[in-house]
């Protein structure tokens, strides 16, 4: 039976999952792999915070460099989060040869080709599968099953929190500052919600999963985002009266000479696998040349979710004499040769408030037709009302050129107000 001695960088929820799991499927990982974990160390800010029954607390310690004197280490698993001190950390760990499995997406996300390089020079494993979607496997799967492919597009509802609330937006006819509330009652928003609704978190996700997928670096600075502060259950309404409902995505699209890569609410046709992701789940849409549409969905969060996870890639890394190491250029940029969309073709759905008067559909056409875009559908509700709703979804069109339209239209005298743009995806 194989020995693995491991330490642990934090030991929180995720910590304390891990350690569960790892209790629970003991024999099951003995009889299947034929190895053992034993952890010989934890870092923690409070050795006298409870643990969870059985975790050895002897081994608890406050200080990283007694944690770095334990002999005979082979893994670390990393729970502290954020940016530091964990990429320092995992860092120093890296190039001792010690190998590191996290689930840390903005550490990957801001350090990865710093991380990477140390894995690289202490002959180390770099493992981050639960970085992205909690349990979903989507990082293996991509790295492993999906090899032969030429990976086209991922777009995915990768941040739980923002896929909670506009489903109480939606089917329980909340509005925004409703439906935040009651996530964080639940304990799926934090108290400071501003990078999940913000779209940061999903960011992060990103740039790490596009990377992976179209072999070339999508740095997070690069990536579009827009949160979903601004939108409201009437655009809800009304988007599913046209047949589509609303997510927060995460879009990746590679072209033959770019890629693009944004993150912010999407109408989506009712009929769309991603609409019938409910709740807290997470589901990742991927197209490959070979294999077409293929969609993995599940658990995005908790503890023992991502626990699943962190164990499947301490084995794996583990039983891993050679480690796997991207053959891409990890550099912190985007390489020149396939750069990062700033500008990208979609439909919109563009709403606004008009006077009701004769010429106000000409005037709006008119400015639309300046700047090459083409009206899918368009309705009015309301008649004999000073000022009426005017909803329409175009044909597909440029960002920059949808965003100097709507500048246009706002200073038109017949519109009063401009009140949203959303994209819309097929």
């Amino acid at each position: 039976m194989k020995q693995v001695n491991v330490i642990f960088l934090g030991c929180g929820n995720i910590g304390g999952g891990v350690f569960r799991l790892l209790q629970m499927n003991a024999a099951g990982i003995a009889h299947r792999e034929g190895m053992q974990f034993n952890i010989v160390g934890a870092l923690v800010r409070s050795v006298n915070k409870p643990r969870p029954e059985g975790f050895p607390t002897q081994c608890l310690t406050t200080s990283f460099d007694e944690l770095l004197a334990k002999p005979d280490v082979q893994l670390a698993a990393e729970f502290l989060g954020g940016v530091e001190p964990a990429s320092t950390y995992m860092e120093t760990l890296l190039r001792r040869g010690v190998s590191v499995v996290t689930a840390n997406k903005e550490a990957i996300a801001h350090n990865w080709p710093r991380l990477e390089a140390a894995a690289r020079a202490g002959g180390a494993g770099l493992y981050f599968e639960a970085s992205v979607c909690g349990g979903i496997p989507v990082i293996k799967s991509l790295y492993s099953s999906l090899q032969a492919n030429d990976i086209q597009q991922v777009k995915g509802i990768i941040n739980g929190t923002t896929n909670y609330m506009l489903c109480r937006m939606s089917q329980g006819h909340l509005d925004y500052s409703q439906a935040l509330e009651e996530a964080q009652a639940k304990g799926y928003a934090e108290p400071d919600p501003t990078n999940d609704v913000g779209g940061g978190d999903a960011a992060c996700k990103l740039s790490i999963l596009s990377s992976i997928a179209f072999h070339t670096k999508v740095p997070l600075e690069d990536i579009f985002r827009e949160g979903i502060t601004g939108i409201t259950p009437q655009d809800i309404e009304t988007g599913r009266e046209l047949g589509y409902d609303i997510k927060m995505l995460a879009i990746g699209k590679k072209h033959e000479d770019r890629v693009e890569a944004r993150v912010h609410p999407t109408f989506l046709p009712l009929d769309h696998p991603l609409t019938a992701v409910k709740d807290s789940y997470n589901a990742v849409y991927v197209t490959g040349n070979a294999v077409g549409n293929l969609m993995y969905y599940g658990k995005g969060a908790g503890d023992l979710p991502t626990a699943s996870a962190m164990v499947s890639d301490m084995v794996t890394a583990a039983r891993t004499a050679h480690h796997r190491y991207n053959t891409f250029a990890n550099t912190e940029g985007a390489p020149a040769e396939m750069p990062i969309a700033q500008d990208w073709t979609t439909r919109f759905y563009l709403r606004m408030t008009a006077l009701d008067m004769p010429g106000v559909l000409a005037a709006m056409a008119g400015v639309l037709a300046h700047h090459g875009i083409s009206i899918a559908t368009c309705s009015q509700k309301g008649y004999g009302h000073e000022q009426v709703p005017i909803v329409l979804i175009t044909h597909p069109t440029w960002e920059s050129a949808m965003r100097q339209a709507v500048c246009e239209l706002a200073q038109l005298p017949q519109i009063k107000q401009v009140d949203a743009l959303i994209r819309v995806e097929e």
